[in-house]
């Protein structure tokens, strides 16, 4: 079984083989015997009920964080965020459903149907799509739903996350508009649905199938997107096209996109109508330990920040200027305030904000900091975006362990 990737999006009938035997143990029941990554530090500093997690190496990539290996999931080391904003390909986050995907594509037979309440059905070659228009770029951050839900109290079922289920990269490629338009949508049409090539390993397994409203779907903002960060998508991050639905979670993000159908109806799949859903009030959250009358699909990313520079048990100096920096980001309104407190959030300070590479990008800020006094303190930081939407001081909770937005505090010693 070859494992078939294109290495720079200028070369698109360039195929190299690489890594063959990797990804096809990663498909596999052998899915364990992954390659550990050889490092002296060979886990992640987030531990949870299950012990340290290991570091591995899969194609393309460089030690990630093992979650699980059938299907996949890979998260971002923290330290890679504090590197700049934008999350390189090799460190980019790995997420699958379903453990049935391919191990081999070639993109000059690659198809993309666009089916349903259309005049005209469409079978678009990857030529083909990109012939459609002037491609087009957007910085976009894509976040796991369940990102830090290991961190939930009480803890909820899913895989116990730390905080590196997201990234920010550059996209490229067409708007789902234009390819809507080519094959023109009927007026009877409601959503959209999308289909990627992985399947379900067993019959009782419902298929990973996710939904937009016509719309957004209509609106120029997703993308049916080929490059990322100046190069074609790494395999394991959807080879050759996926989905980009900027300010959306990831779960919408469908990767090895091979199906788009327009439907007159409100999709009921397994994804939508009872998988990531959020209880529908205005927090998105229950009483811990509930279960909400009323749930809705999971839509935008809250307004969050992370330190970057600092993290748990460091010890910093005292007198002496030391700068801290991070990240913030947003649905897409835009991150418009960051503030520090070094005091456990008795007092705030205002961060000093980094370029500006969008409103659905990782906004990088910086702080320089003396401490003057000796002892354990808190660092705590919150964002505030263009709405007025701020970080919570306490975490929400609901079930799914969805769109943990609190916030975050690094416990550090002076001295």
């Amino acid at each position: 079984m070859k494992f078939i990737f294109v290495e720079n999006s200028k070369l698109s009938r360039r195929r190299v083989l690489r890594d063959a035997m990797t990804l096809a143990v990663v498909a596999s029941p052998l899915a364990s015997l992954a390659k550990a990554a050889d490092q002296s530090n060979a886990a992640e500093e987030v531990t949870f009920a299950a012990g340290p997690r290991p570091l591995v190496q899969y194609p393309q990539k460089r030690p990630l964080t093992l979650v699980t290996t059938r299907p996949p999931h890979l998260e971002t080391p923290f330290p890679v965020f504090d590197e700049g904003p934008i999350t390189p390909n090799d460190a980019f986050f790995v997420r699958y459903h379903l453990a049935n995907f391919p191990t081999s594509i070639d993109p000059d037979s690659y198809r993309l149907a666009i089916k349903g309440a259309v005049t005209t059905p469409l079978s678009l070659s990857l030529a083909e799509l990109k012939a459609l228009g002037e491609p087009v770029e957007v910085v976009a951050v894509n976040q796991c739903s369940g990102n830090s839900r290991g961190f939930s109290m009480p803890r909820v079922f899913g895989a116990q996350l730390g905080n590196g289920s997201m990234g920010n990269a550059r996209w490229v490629g067409v708007p789902l508009k234009t390819v809507l338009e080519k094959a023109g949508v009927k007026a009877e049409g409601k959503q959209v649905t999308f289909r990627g090539l992985d399947k379900p390993v067993l019959p009782s397994t419902p298929e990973f199938i996710k939904a937009l409203d016509i719309s957004h779907a209509m609106d120029g903002e997703p993308l049916i997107a080929w490059s990322m960060n100046g190069t074609d998508l790494p395999f394991l991050n959807g080879y050759p096209i996926r989905l980009v639905v900027p300010g959306y979670f990831g779960t919408y993000w469908v990767k090895h996109l091979s199906e788009i159908e327009v439907v007159d109806h409100t999709f009921d799949g397994f994804f939508m109508a009872k998988g990531y859903r959020v209880p529908d009030d205005e927090c998105f959250c229950v009483a811990p330990g509930t279960a909400p009358a009323k749930t809705l699909p999971i839509s935008k990313l809250p307004v969050r920040s992370f330190i970057t520079s600092v993290k748990h048990g460091d010890v910093l100096p005292r007198n002496k200027s030391v700068l801290l920096k991070g990240i913030a980001f947003d649905g897409g309104a835009g991150v418009n305030k960051v503030e520090l407190s070094i005091d456990g959030g008795k007092s705030w300070q205002n961060a000093k904000l980094g370029e500006d590479l969008g409103r659905y990008s990782f906004r990088e800020w910086t702080l320089p900091i003396t401490f003057t006094h000796k002892g354990a303190t808190q660092l705590m930081v919150r964002a505030t975006n263009q709405a007025g939407e701020t970080q919570p001081l306490r975490a929400d909770w609901n079930p799914g362990g969805y769109r943990r937005h609190v916030v975050e505090t690094s416990h550090v010693t002076v001295a």
